[in-house]
């Protein structure tokens, strides 16, 4: 008896309990993608897509395009991340679900699903729309993650003093948010905004432009412009679409991003104000010229009256009362039809994956191990040289001024389209093609880190710099007792959403299309990409599942007791 005790109390441990979410959420997606591999089969059996002009006239439509897209799917990610990021920090019940939740989505290889929405989303609506809902959805999960563990990070690790003055003034939840929480967020949202957009554009050549068998779900944008130059080794449209797209990056950098940080000083968490304060001659301007004071007269009524409707729902929170009766019924309906529908969902998944041979398993475990070799060599190398960049970059403005147009760009242009380069340069080398993907997952992850980095170095007040400096400590001390530990929650956000994104980039590094030709080396990225333009569904499915749990158990046992440690430790007082 006493034995069996024992069992039951390393099963109901602290650390046995919170690995079952994951296995829950696991056991869903399995069954979620199988569903949707089932309604797949009923889309239609040929798709002609449009014809992708690679004259230069189309690019100003193009680009319009994919920017109304990249648009779309930021505005969904902005309130999946201040939705669930507040509910996942504001309650440990909600935290040890609903992060697990978020681990496994982040996990997803966005390519892996992109098929099975595509194709269950063409069953029943037209094509055209099914399309563009569709790589809205794939560029938003390439923007929603990073923003909403930053969000979730910055609601974990607000100071203690704050939360204490909002208790002492008793707000409610919307107060408490505007006040407090959101303004605390301002730097590292507006940062991992930037990231975001560029996440979108690393992965809008697929979204535009994806095929499966004779199904062709090819969307006019200047992402497919992009592809379609590099499948057709046009060097002179690659140079135009290139160009066309640093011109938009050049852009929103002057007139969206960089007025953006320049307002949000005003947010930063110092008694002694800094000396070197971004600026924006744009920012500047609209200040000078009074539009900014006349769009804050125009919609001020309308922020004034929405907060006050949001105040006044939070103080009916307060006094609510769960409901009971027949609203409860409904959802004990709801739920069972849910439950229904994942009983059905895990049986077709194990129907596929009973069709998977033991030969595509020894693949996808071999195929496991060798991506994440090279997932490992990517973050090392990242966070080599992100460190020292995005500490110069967030504490010095002459610096920040000079690079961060730089790294912008550097952000945005898709690696895919720069293929032939990266080929051109490494196949002569040892180990040529390894080395391609190890850069193509570099250059589509680093910056994950590099703009948490700026954010987190731009986020140490400037009373601790002073301090640092009347202590005399020297370059080392200082990077050790100050730098360091004021990093240290954003270099693991960073390096949480650097390795999911490294995962996923794997899908484009080790399989790539160019001049009509597949190149291609052994990884499970290869894999998913082989089984998705096969339309291999078992194979796909099995390859996804084993992606995601690897990535799921890396987070669970190693990233995740970095963030608690970081959450205790490192939090700024």
């Amino acid at each position: 008896m006493a034995e069996k005790n024992g069992i039951f109390k390393t099963i109901l441990s602290k650390e046995a309990r919170g690995i079952w979410p994951f296995i829950a959420t696991l056991l869903a997606l399995s069954a979620v993608i199988a569903l949707g591999i089932r309604f797949a089969f009923g889309a239609p059996d040929f798709i002609k897509g449009p014809v992708i002009s690679l004259r230069p006239e189309a690019l100003p439509w193009y680009s319009l395009y994919s920017l109304l897209r990249m648009a779309a799917a930021y505005v969904l990610s902005v309130i999946f991340t201040l939705i669930y990021g507040y509910l996942a920090a504001r309650s440990r019940r909600n935290e040890q679900i609903m992060i697990p939740v978020l681990d496994v989505l982040q996990s997803v290889p966005i390519l892996s699903f992109l098929p099975v929405v595509l194709l269950s989303l063409s069953a029943f609506i037209p094509t055209g729309i099914a399309t563009e809902a569709a790589a809205i959805i794939l560029i938003f999960t390439s923007q929603a993650w990073n923003l909403t563990f930053a969000f979730y990070q910055a609601l974990k690790t607000i100071p203690r003093d704050l939360h204490e003055a909002s208790s002492i003034f008793q707000f409610n939840f919307w107060q408490r948010f505007k006040t407090v929480e959101f303004p605390f967020f301002q730097i590292s949202f507006i940062w991992n905004s930037m990231m975001s957009w560029s996440g979108g554009w690393f992965f809008l050549m697929a979204a535009e432009m994806f095929t499966v068998e004779q199904k062709d779900f090819r969307l006019q944008g200047l992402g497919s412009y992009l592809k379609e130059a590099v499948i057709m080794n046009d060097g002179m449209a690659l140079f135009y679409g290139l160009l066309t797209l640093l011109l938009i990056i050049v852009a929103l950098d002057q007139f969206v991003w960089r007025p953006l940080i320049a307002w949000s000083t005003r947010f930063k968490l110092e008694m002694v104000e800094s000396e070197d304060m971004p600026s924006s001659w744009f920012y500047d301007l609209l200040q000078k010229s009074g539009v900014l004071a006349a769009v804050s007269r125009v919609f001020n009524p309308i922020v004034v009256r929405m907060d006050m409707f949001l105040n006044s729902m939070a103080e009916k929170r307060k006094k609510q009362e769960a409901k009971t009766g027949a609203g409860n019924q409904w959802w004990y309906i709801l739920a069972v039809l849910i439950l229904l529908g994942f009983i059905a969902g895990f049986i077709i998944a194990g129907n596929l994956l009973s069709r998977v041979t033991l030969d595509e398993w020894k693949d996808i475990i071999f195929g496991l191990f060798l991506t994440f070799l090279r997932v490992v060599a990517a973050l090392l190398i990242a966070l080599l040289w992100t460190v020292p960049v995005g500490v110069a970059i967030g504490t010095s403005k002459r610096l920040a001024n000079l690079l961060q147009p730089v790294v912008q760009i550097a952000a945005s242009v898709p690696a895919t389209a720069l293929f032939p380069l990266f080929v051109l340069f490494f196949i002569n080398l040892p180990g040529g093609l390894n080395l391609t993907s190890i850069f193509l997952m570099l250059m589509g992850t680093q910056w994950y880190l590099l703009f948490n980095i700026i954010a987190g170095s731009s986020s140490i007040p400037q009373d601790l710099r002073y301090t640092a400096s009347m202590m005399h400590l020297n370059f080392f001390q200082r990077w050790r007792v100050l730098i360091l530990p004021s990093l240290f929650p954003y270099i693991i956000t960073g390096l949480i959403t650097a390795g999911g994104g490294a995962w996923n980039a794997s899908i484009i590094a080790e399989y790539v299309e160019f001049g009509g030709d597949i190149i291609q080396i052994k990884g499970v990225g290869s894999i998913i990409a082989r089984a998705t333009a096969e339309g291999n569904f078992p194979l796909l499915l099995a390859s996804t599942l084993s992606m995601v749990l690897t990535v799921v158990l890396i987070n669970r046992f190693f990233w995740r007791r970095l963030y608690q440690l970081a959450e205790e430790r490192f939090v700024m007082e």
